[in-house]
């Protein structure tokens, strides 16, 4: 699928081992990676994508920031902010 331009590709698969130019995180507004998928790619990638990313917190959600992707295979992770430190959110957010 093309938009603007740019091919977006959906892919079942392990995140931590996709081979592209950037992986999409859910993030909370502090960017704390402990739980879930982030904390699989804080794991695998290094806790320097975390320390990169809280140069940015606290963000609102709705928000997104890049930052380099540490030890993965992917160039850069794009954390989405989707939720608070309660980790809830709704559709609003998400779209």
């Amino acid at each position: 699928m093309f938009i603007k331009g740019v091919e977006i590709k959906v892919v079942k698969a392990d995140i931590t081992e996709a081979n592209t130019e950037a992986i999409v995180n859910s993030a909370n507004t502090h960017f704390l990676m402990g739980g879930g998928v982030a904390k699989a790619i804080k794991r695998k990638g290094g806790e320097i994508i975390e320390r990169e990313a809280q140069k940015h917190a606290p963000a609102k959600k709705g928000e997104a920031i890049i930052t380099k992707a540490g030890a993965l295979k992917a160039k850069y992770v794009i954390h989405a902010v989707t939720m608070g430190l309660d980790f809830k959110t709704n559709e609003e957010v998400i779209r």
